[in-house]
């Protein structure tokens, strides 16, 4: 098997850390509003949801591109 190109640990170590975030807003919904002072929603839980939302399709995107240069490593043998 091919090494892996640099493309693959970019988009594994973002759908790693995308993830991890979504899973740290989900359990902890205030980190945002704690280390920032700033709370744009006023503790409608509104943006969380959003940001929970948007980083789980950033990682689910980058998974899925990763998997796609893994594949693409196996097969060029």
């Amino acid at each position: 098997m091919r090494s892996v190109r640099k493309r693959f640990w970019i988009e594994a170590g973002a759908a790693g850390l995308s993830g991890l975030l979504a899973l740290v807003t989900l359990l902890w919904p205030d980190w945002i509003e704690e280390i920032s002072g700033w709370d744009p929603d006023q503790r409608s839980g509104a943006l969380e949801w959003l940001i929970v939302t948007v980083l789980a399709a950033m990682a689910m995107g980058c998974a899925l591109l990763a998997r796609i240069e893994w594949r693409r490593a196996i097969a060029l043998g």
